[in-house]
């Protein structure tokens, strides 16, 4: 077939005049398709998901029965624009409720489609063509991705459990600092499950204000969290100064697919944000944002998420020890991070994570999210879909003599 009188035409940013002729694969996809053979090479046998990336409960139902009072009132039909101020000020509310941070609902706070439209819109307030974008990895490309749609680099900076996890800000290059606009961080981390410390978000705060660079921080598992109380970037001294912070109500309100968070943090960068958002969007479903509002208000929501799955992940930490596994509970997020086998007992050899989560994928049914970004790493989630604790120890007992009958070798 003879290419489209357009291929030529294809912006360089996705592949050019080569736009779909490519080979490559995204790892999620060779996921879907490996899960897809085991489904049909073993029909009878269950697949075991760790590899799930989204909370597998609904949303609470006081916040659907919100969701339901508001659909049918006329006055939420129409454009949303940047927010309505009732959903602003409950993201207020909680934010100086949760970490003693006081903003101005009106001038610091404004709502998104979910974090990943923020993520994809704050590169377009600062970046030009050959400015840089300092990213962590492994994690979640969307800041990076466009950064480099509007002609600038993105600068990986690996994590690795040598440093605890936390970027090595001192090893960027000084011609990189120099070109450098924003500095992308997420912590909790996914994948890791590392949890930021004060000293660590100080750090951030003196190397943004030493190389005049912005700081986002992703904070969509913020309350997700297990080693203490879940924090704020914006609650270290100077924060509001050099950066905002972005969160979702997808991961601790189990509202998935609702697509609603917010950007908060220094007024101009908010309003920057707000600037390109009203070009891209008109904003969510006024009843989503008062159904989310309404969330927002019930600390209970979040704090029974948070515990469903602690349990499930000290349930999990538990049986991959067994299993012959070095792994540790993860300081927030429901993703546990360990090292990939290096073979199996039968003499087998993974040269790379993918390799090994594809062969447990299609050979075992058990599912996980390969990481080589810095290391062999499987991520395993516990966001599986159990009715209650009976059935997640009956998978945990299903996984483990899978995984024991393998013989993994490290």
């Amino acid at each position: 077939m003879s290419d489209p009188y357009f291929q030529s035409l294809f912006a360089e940013r996705i592949g050019g005049a080569h736009y779909g002729k490519g080979t490559d694969i995204y790892k999620f996809e060779k996921i879907k398709r490996a899960k897809r053979k085991a489904l049909a090479d073993f029909p009878t046998r269950r697949l075991v998901d760790f590899g799930i990336g989204e909370n597998d409960a609904m949303a609470p139902e006081s916040v659907r029965r919100r969701m339901a009072e508001e659909i049918n009132k006329p006055e939420n039909r129409g454009y949303a624009d940047n927010g309505i101020a009732e959903f602003k000020e409950a993201a207020a509310r909680f934010m100086e409720r949760s970490f003693g941070v006081a903003l101005d609902p009106a001038t610091e706070v404004n709502h998104c489609i979910g974090s990943k439209p923020a993520l994809a819109m704050l590169p377009a307030c600062f970046i030009n063509p050959g400015d840089v974008t300092l990213m962590t990895v492994p994690g979640y490309p969307v800041a990076g991705t466009h950064t480099k749609y509007y002609g600038g680099e993105v600068y990986r900076l690996p994590l690795v459990k040598e440093n605890g996890f936390f970027p090595d800000l001192e090893s960027i290059p000084a011609d990189v600092r120099e070109r450098a606009k924003l500095l992308v961080i997420n912590y909790p981390n996914s994948p890791t499950g590392q949890v930021a410390t004060r000293e660590f978000y100080e750090r951030a705060i003196e190397f943004a204000k030493r190389n005049d660079v912005v700081v986002v921080q992703d904070a969509a598992h913020s309350m997700l969290v297990y080693e203490g109380e879940p924090t704020s970037f914006l609650q270290a001294p100077g924060a509001r100064e050099v950066g905002v912070e972005v969160h979702s109500l997808s991961k601790g309100f189990d509202m998935i697919g609702w697509r609603i968070g917010w950007v908060c943090g220094h007024e101009r960068i908010v309003r920057a944000f707000a600037d390109v958002k009203d070009n891209s969007d008109s904003g969510q479903f006024i009843a989503i944002q008062k159904a989310a509002a309404a969330a927002l208000d019930d600390d209970a929501i979040p704090r029974r998420t948070r515990a469903k799955y602690k349990r499930r992940l000290e349930k999990l930490v538990a049986m991959l020890r067994r299993c012959g596994f070095e792994c540790e509970m993860p300081g927030g997020t429901y993703f546990l991070y360990a090292r990939s086998p290096k073979g199996l007992a039968d003499g087998r050899k993974f040269d790379s994570a993918e390799a090994a989560s594809q062969f447990l994928i299609t050979e075992y049914s058990i599912v996980t999210v390969p990481w080589d970004d810095a290391g062999a790493y499987l991520r395993f989630s516990v966001t599986y879909e159990a009715a209650d604790e009976a059935a997640e120890d009956e998978l945990m007992a299903l996984a483990e003599a899978r995984l024991k009958s393998l013989g993994p070798v490290f």
